[in-house]
């Protein structure tokens, strides 16, 4: 059967009140605004699980492979550079695409995710996403603006997968379970991070050609399409929540996006989740080629001529980010389960201690980058842990505010916001500053050193920004998540007090 282990009776149940919910879909919004559901949903197939367990692995790998699509990029950067002879803005460019194309295909996938078949959704979106990164690694140097385009398709995949596939996991597993299920998925954003920067560094190498890089992933990526489509089933959603499927009508987007505007912890996670964004992106993209302009300035390094170039820094960043992304989901899931039954909103006040705590130690690694590489490296391993403690978090905290046919318009909607105003500007946006300031002394070492650090002193306060929009979601979270609760249990949320709540047994209209 679908797994619902550790849910707990619904308030009506627990107070002896019949509500059925077989006898008729709860209805919030207006009745001229419903849609009926558009997909053929598994409602009368057991899922076992060990279906449900092969199913989160598939996912988890499928996750793994797009993140090191997304950092392989940046592990061969200087390549990339001296091949295409670009300046860092237009380096930059490469990542802003890609998250822009994501932006703005995500609602769509969202929309389409909460109506029709998920899983005909991340099929037919992986398949561009294999189709682009392989096309984009045939780019000549004369045709630099073909591989941006190429980058920018890439978003397809992403857009479809990310959006869906957490809402999947939520539909398969509840409780505590859910929470193990969505940090093992999570934990796979930082070591895919991590091994894009190993892998295609070392495929980089070997061939002598960084293009090389780039084909590997589309050949995985495929493998993972092939178990996706054979071996994944499409859940009725809200399935783990109410005991086989949720029984609330769809709604027009637009009643979705007012519905989820007025969800004061969904917006003030979604802000943080962008001040993240905007942490991890720069920091991501920049990293290596920062700490080797570090090293060419205190002469222990020389600057590259002739290819390949020396790519040990994206080594050790990302064995950094893999190991400092497992400890730091691990810690965050872990710290999460214990301290949830004794502060309903324990979550949220993780999230913002990681981000509050990581800031000083990204600004320290910043300016000791000068005078000491080790000393940088552990700063920056110290920093990434206490960041790494959000990503199962925030998933969890979507789903459990949000009701089940909204869950993938929420995601698309936060990754929309997240994107557009975190990592989809801020590598260009920390390339930009660089260049604007490497005007002062041009074609200097340690003046292309300096021009990148100071651009990069931009992290810490976002980070510090990020901390207190955490800090607003506690304060609004408990309530928040009782009321999904009651929505998907079929009981109408007034704007009475909590006593006068009333379950209905007929469509209900909140």
């Amino acid at each position: 059967m679908v797994q619902t282990e550790g849910s707990e009776p619904w308030p009506s149940q627990q107070d002896g009140m019949q509500t059925h919910l077989g006898s008729a879909p709860t209805h919030y919004g207006s009745t001229a605004d419903s849609i009926p559901a558009s997909e053929p949903e598994e409602t009368t197939k057991v899922i076992s699980s060990e279906r449900a367990y092969i199913t989160v692995a598939i996912l988890c790998y499928i996750n793994l492979i797009n993140y090191m699509d997304r950092y392989t990029i940046a592990g061969v950067l200087r390549s990339i550079q001296n091949f295409f002879k670009i300046t860092d803005s237009t380096s930059g460019l490469l990542q802003t695409v890609f998250i822009c194309s994501f932006i703005f295909l995500a609602p769509i996938f969202g929309y389409l995710g909460d109506r029709y078949n998920r899983k005909l959704l991340m099929i037919g979106g992986m398949t561009v996403w294999v189709a682009t990164t392989l096309c984009g690694s045939f780019v000549t140097e004369s045709y630099f603006w073909l591989l941006v385009f190429f980058r920018a398709l890439v978003g397809t995949g992403e857009a479809s997968y990310s959006t869906i596939a957490p809402t999947i996991i939520g539909d398969l597993f509840s409780g505590t379970k859910r929470t193990l299920m969505i940090s093992a998925f999570y934990i796979f954003i930082p070591v895919g991070s991590g091994l894009g920067y190993i892998i295609g560094s070392y495929v980089a190498n070997a061939t002598g050609d960084w293009r090389w890089a780039l084909r590997l992933n589309p050949i995985l990526g495929s493998f993972g399409l092939i178990l996706l489509a054979l071996l994944c089933p499409n859940p009725s959603r809200g399935a783990s929540d109410t005991q086989g499927g949720s029984h609330i009508k769809h709604t027009s987007y637009l009643e979705d996006v007012k519905y989820l505007l007025k969800n004061k912890s969904f917006v003030w996670s979604s802000l943080g989740v962008t001040a993240m964004a905007f942490l991890t992106g720069a920091l991501a993209f920049w990293s290596p080629t920062f700490l080797v302009r570090a090293q060419i300035t205190q002469g222990t390094q020389p600057p590259c001529t002739v290819e390949p170039c020396d790519t040990s820094n994206s080594y050790i960043f990302g064995a950094v980010t893999v190991v400092t992304g497992i400890l730091g989901v691990s810690l965050g899931s872990t710290l999460s389960r214990r301290l949830r039954d004794r502060m309903s909103n324990a979550d949220p006040l993780i999230c913002a201690v990681g981000m509050l705590s990581s800031a000083p130690c990204f600004f320290l690694a910043i300016v000791l980058a000068s005078t000491s590489i080790p000393a940088t490296y552990v700063f920056i391993g110290i920093g990434e842990t206490l960041l790494s403690l959000n990503w199962s978090i925030l998933a969890d905290i979507l789903l459990y505010v949000v009701v089940p046919t909204r869950r993938a318009t929420a995601e698309a909607l936060q990754i929309m916001v997240c994107h557009l105003l975190g990592d989809a500007g801020s590598p260009y946006l920390i390339g930009a500053i660089s260049d604007a300031l490497g005007r002062y002394q041009p074609d200097t070492h340690e003046w292309n050193f300096r021009s990148l650090q100071y651009s990069f002193l931009l992290c810490p306060f976002v980070g510090v920004l990020g901390g207190l929009f955490f800090l607003m979601t506690a304060l609004h979270i408990t309530k928040d998540k009782k009321e999904a609760e009651r929505l998907s249990a079929g009981v109408c949320v007034s704007e009475q007090p909590t006593s006068q709540i009333v379950p209905k047994a007929g469509p209900t209209h909140c």
